[in-house]
């Protein structure tokens, strides 16, 4: 079914007993042509793309929970394309584009809000880079200025501008396409369209490990049985790593948490994403009037998906520094999420050293705001066995060649992002 206003008002006129399941049962078939391991947004992404750039539908998206449950529904909905290095701005700006009209293409409504994302400087030293990086997203095809004290201020009249914080604000970096995308709908859009167009959706069934035989990747084996296939995508994020181990591929991946918060509903104060980056605290307010919070990565290895109470607070303080009216507010959720984080924060995508295994993980921060980008080079790869330009930078081989892409500075360039 199309969803529009008539078809809400003939449903209405029925008291919405007629409405068809979003996702069509089926049962399990022995043999696939693709088996995607993983029902988050870049798994049902790369099916949904499969089907429709490609015409391939003998597909099979499983996973061991259910649809977006995993790191896409544990986020804060944040999309962007702010980033210096090419292989990371290149794959950011095309999803960024892809998200402009991905409701339209999908029939369901994401909730795409372009209302801008704003970096902030504390230095003066920092703007000069964020000039570089303003500069290179220009060069490359996409908005992005630099914005002053006294416009910051316009555009966010409630920002703490104050000279005598201990971090204050010497500028900022904008970029106007920036801003939050609804996560569930990200996923149940995907899936709704991927199932219509005959891609079979399989939830609560997990893999237990991938069956390998003389080099080739032949099978996944369920908690239902065997599946065989003749292409095997992991893409399971932090699960990823498990998998690709247990086949004999071992992933340079650490699992570390990430943790973000809402308070209680306000009225409408804050119509930008804004990012503050001494110490990292990001905050943004959803339709329903509460504000989202998020910061740094909790500081040890954990797949608890608990997170410490001192990063809450490390995150709060800065967020109250940026906006002191919100120490009235009190806190109504909190979740973590697990984020699977290569050695130079970057993805790992493409092929394995065994045939017909191929692997998309490691995303970390900047897993959702990709999703449309990946999905559809991922697609590309599954159909025509050649890896895209624009995921060949990920390769899981940069890690042995030293190509490395380190957009967030922890390496010898700390100047790069």
């Amino acid at each position: 079914m199309r969803y529009s206003i008539l078809s809400l008002a003939q449903q209405a006129l029925r008291n919405h007993q007629h409405w068809p399941q979003i996702i069509a049962p089926k049962n399990l078939k022995s043999h696939y042509s693709i088996v995607i391991v993983g029902a988050g947004g870049h798994g049902l992404a790369t099916a949904y793309y499969l089907s429709q750039n490609h015409g391939i539908n003998d597909v099979l998206v499983i996973d061991s929970g259910w649809i977006g449950g995993g790191n896409t529904a544990r986020n804060t909905t944040m999309v962007r394309s702010d980033y210096l290095l090419p292989a990371s701005f290149a794959l950011k700006n095309f999803a960024l584009e892809l998200w402009g009209s991905l409701s339209q293409a999908l029939n369901f409504n994401l909730m795409y809000s372009p209302r801008g994302y704003l970096d902030l400087a504390h230095s003066d030293g920092e703007l000069e880079h964020f000039m570089l990086r303003a500069n290179a997203m220009c060069l490359g095809g996409a908005s992005a200025s630099i914005l002053t004290r006294r416009q910051i201020a316009e555009k966010i009249p409630s920002l703490n501008l104050s000279k005598q914080t201990r971090f204050p604000i010497s500028g900022a970096l904008f970029q106007p396409e920036g801003g939050v995308v609804r996560h569930d709908a990200v996923a149940w859009g995907f899936a709704r369209q991927a199932s219509d167009q005959g891609i079979h959706i399989q939830q609560n069934c997990a893999v237990d490990s991938i069956q390998v035989n003389n080099g080739q990747a032949t099978a996944v084996i369920t908690g239902q049985g065997k599946i065989s296939a003749d292409r095997i995508l992991v893409a399971a994020s932090a699960g990823s790593a498990r998998l690709l181990a247990d086949a004999g591929i071992p992933l340079p991946l650490e699992l570390i948490n990430v943790q973000a918060f809402v308070s209680e509903p306000v009225k409408p104060v804050l119509d930008h994403v804004v990012n503050y980056n001494a110490g990292l605290s990001y905050i943004s307010q959803s339709d329903k009037g509460e504000l989202v919070m998020g910061g740094a990565t909790d500081g040890y290895i954990s797949s608890a998906r608990r997170g410490s109470f001192a990063r809450i607070e490390d995150t709060l303080k800065r967020v109250v520094q940026m906006f002191p009216f919100l120490s009235n507010l009190r806190l109504m959720r909190h979740w973590s999420g697990t984020a699977d984080i290569p050695m130079d924060g970057n993805a790992i995508v493409g092929a394995t050293e065994i045939d017909n295994l191929f692997v998309n993980c490691g995303w970390g921060y900047a897993g959702f705001k990709a999703t449309p980008a990946v999905g559809w080079k991922l697609a590309e790869l599954l159909a025509d066995g050649q890896l895209p330009e624009m995921l060949k930078p990920f390769a899981l081989n940069r890690f042995a060649e030293g190509r490395l892409i380190d957009d967030s500075g922890i390496g010898p360039y700390p100047w790069l992002h």
